[in-house]
């Protein structure tokens, strides 16, 4: 059996800041140990929140050494979590367990990941689970290297934590600020930051100011480069950690499946024939429908619908679940002709893509009305060509749209990206 190392830390007090309603507002529940206590992980988060006008509303549970499975049976930590009202519940496992031997891990640590993660979702309706990826030991786990050589080194175990964190925060649809991740990416790209403190297992306060930039980063999914608190940092440095956490959170989000299980509003649209439409749910995380159609409802989640003739119409979907509302809405041209989705090569071929500020079609258009839509089906422009091989897309800002081109009453569509 691999053994853990405990290490002992007080309880700190709640610290509550104040609301600012020009800004967001966060409350968290932090359920960990020592990792979490040592440099008062939670007030640097709110501190670093604060300085670009944001406010964390914090309480936490860390006693030293302490495991899931403590937390599990732990009253201090289950009455936390039954307060309810947390947007977000951090989980943080004892530093070492989730890199031992698998048989281990499934026995000793993802039953109460998910039983925690239970009971945070049946105390916090609109709240969510994070897990608090951690690191591994600069040198690697010495005390378990003989038992489980692939902990000897920092990579080794640095990896299983990574794996093992993003099967727990999988398993059970959570969120993982990916401080290990971070960490990982600045002992390669800047190795003269020291995060360890001398035990080679703990934070420094660099590496404390790190995982602070992961949660800021995690809990309002706002650029960390706008943090302008350093706490006691070099200057360079904390400027060098907060480039990091934008390049390994901010700019991918998904990748810790922060955003993965919110509320989405999208469709697509099919002609079936004549002037019959059929309209395809692509929403994510809705429990009701309710779109509106040519000043008809429908609730079910892919309507067919008829319209009356020829014309230019709006389409709202609504969806909501237990904790959200979001709309989404599409302009579409309805004709009795057909609909190619795609471009005739003969006609309407055109270059480069992706578009800096001009599009050049094969061809020249003879005539032509050309709509740009948003992704989300927002009309953005309408021009018509004549006689030209080129469509000025200067004014446009950067992003992705479609672009319909409806000429000799046929209608072509396609995706252009605007550099």
């Amino acid at each position: 059996m691999i053994k853990c190392f405990k290490i002992l830390a007080l309880t700190v007090f709640i610290v509550f800041f104040g609301y600012n309603s020009n800004c967001q507002t966060k409350s968290v529940l932090f359920l960990g140990n020592s990792y979490t206590y040592v440099n008062n992980l939670p007030v640097l988060t709110a501190n670093l929140a604060l300085s670009v006008g944001d406010t964390l509303i914090y309480d936490n549970n860390t006693p030293g050494g302490y495991t899931l499975e403590g937390h599990s049976t732990n009253a201090n930590s289950l009455n936390k979590i039954m307060q309810g009202d947390w947007d977000f519940v951090v989980l943080q496992e004892q530093s070492q367990r989730p890199s031992f031997p698998i048989g281990q891990v499934q026995n000793d640590v993802f039953p109460y990941a998910t039983f925690l993660d239970s009971v945070i979702n049946a105390n916090n309706t609109c709240g969510e689970t994070m897990f608090y990826m951690t690191w591994g030991r600069k040198n690697g786990d010495a005390s378990n290297c003989v038992a489980w050589p692939p902990v000897c080194t920092y990579q080794g175990m640095d990896s299983l934590l990574h794996l093992r964190y993003m099967q727990m925060a999988n398993d059970n649809d959570a969120v993982v600020s990916p401080v290990g991740a971070l960490w990982n990416y600045l002992r390669i790209n800047h190795p003269s930051i020291e995060l360890y403190s001398p035990d080679e297992s703990h934070p420094s306060v660099e590496g404390s100011y790190a995982a602070a930039c992961s949660f800021y980063t995690t809990i309002f999914r706002k650029d960390p480069t706008f943090i302008t608190d350093i706490h006691t940092l070099d200057p360079f440095d904390a400027a060098n950690i907060r480039t990091a956490a934008r390049i390994v959170v901010y700019d991918s989000l998904l990748n810790w499946n922060i955003g993965a299980y919110d509320l989405t509003s999208s469709f697509n649209i099919s002609q079936v024939s004549g002037f019959t439409y059929q309209f395809t749910n692509t929403s994510q995380n809705a429990i009701n429908y309710s779109w509106n159609i040519n000043s008809t409802l429908d609730t079910s989640a892919n309507p067919t619908f008829t319209f009356s003739g020829p014309g230019i119409y709006t389409i709202d979907l609504t969806n909501t679940n237990e904790c959200d509302t979001i709309t989404s809405s599409q302009t579409i041209t309805v004709t009795a002709t057909s609909v190619d989705n795609g471009i005739d090569d003969n006609i309407f071929s055109s270059y480069p893509n992706p578009v800096k500020n001009k599009l050049y079609f094969n061809n020249i258009i003879t005539s032509a009305i050309v709509n740009i839509y948003s992704q989300s089906g927002k009309l953005i422009h309408t021009t018509e060509l004549v006689n030209t091989k080129t469509l000025d897309l200067e004014l446009l800002h950067k992003g992705a749209y479609i672009l319909e081109t409806l000429s000799e009453n046929k209608i072509y569509r396609m995706k252009i990206i605007k550099e």
